[in-house]
């Protein structure tokens, strides 16, 4: 009776069984898909789009909620009960199933990236898909004046954890040497990963949001003709303070928490195509 109802409603949204089969696995597996990372992705985006309510019907019963951002085209699945910024708390308690936790050093640099994002919006450069472009010298400088952590040494560390962020859709880059002249460009969809709270605390450990404040206030100014100029820079590379919690635990009461993580941790990079 699930099967037919399930073959009515594919009929509808013009879905083969297969095509559909292959849209779930890849949410499951991967946690979030971004129509301009790549063909597959902007297929199964595309796919996506004719049967959202289906899909969503779907992932009701196992607790899993999914986050659709049609201006930057991206869809995210979280796992039951996961706090995620923008949407509301979930009412049932859940002891973390379908829960990858994150090590230190990726916490870290998605704090840092965060930082830059909203440098990146404070100063305006950001493209047309909301990305924000930022040398990988710029992650490095963060980490050690706002954690007083470091990048990975080896180059192979490197590369690991620059595709650990890649694969969460935080980031894009092809520079595959890891060196410090290398280029990210972040996505918007890191706002979604971290609440504002965690970026609140960073931002306060190292003495970044007054000055932050005032940028702002002056950037106000500035729109409405006053004349009205910075006090100061707060780019995360000509800050430093004492080092926040940066675990990656999912404890609410937590000083430092990445929210909302994705079902599965999948290391390895996309290698087949979705007919």
């Amino acid at each position: 009776m699930i099967d037919q109802y399930l073959e009515e409603c594919l009929a509808k949204c013009q879905v083969t069984e297969k095509e559909f089969s292959e849209l779930l696995v890849r949410l499951l597996d991967w946690g979030v898909i971004c129509r301009d990372e790549s063909q597959v992705e902007e297929l199964l985006y595309d796919r996506f789009l004719r049967c959202e309510a289906l899909v969503e019907s779907w992932l009701a019963p196992l607790g899993v909620r999914l986050q659709h951002d049609r201006r930057f085209q991206f869809i995210r699945i979280y796992p039951p009960a996961a706090t995620v910024p923008g949407m509301p708390d979930a009412e049932q308690p859940h002891h973390g199933g379908f829960r990858t936790r994150l090590s230190q050093a990726e916490v870290a640099a998605i704090l840092v990236l965060r930082v830059e994002y909203e440098k990146g919006l404070r100063e305006a450069q950001v493209d047309e898909q909301g990305c924000v472009p930022a040398p990988l010298e710029a992650l490095e400088l963060g980490l050690r004046n706002l954690l007083k952590m470091s990048l990975p040494e080896t180059q192979g560390e490197r590369v690991s954890l620059l595709r650990k962020l890649r694969q969460l859709r935080l980031i894009q880059f092809s520079a595959e040497d890891g060196s410090s002249e290398s280029w990210l460009r972040i996505r918007p969809t890191i706002t979604h990963f971290v609440n504002d709270a965690a970026i609140a605390e960073v931002m306060e450990v190292a003495g970044l949001a007054d000055t932050a404040e005032r940028q702002s206030d002056a950037s106000s100014a500035d729109e409405r003709g006053t004349g009205e100029s910075s006090t100061g820079e707060s780019s995360a590379g000509d800050v430093s303070g004492t080092e926040p919690d940066v675990s990656s635990d999912e404890d609410e009461q937590g000083s430092v928490v990445i929210e909302g993580r994705s079902l599965f941790d999948n290391e390895a990079e996309e290698t087949t195509d979705v007919s």
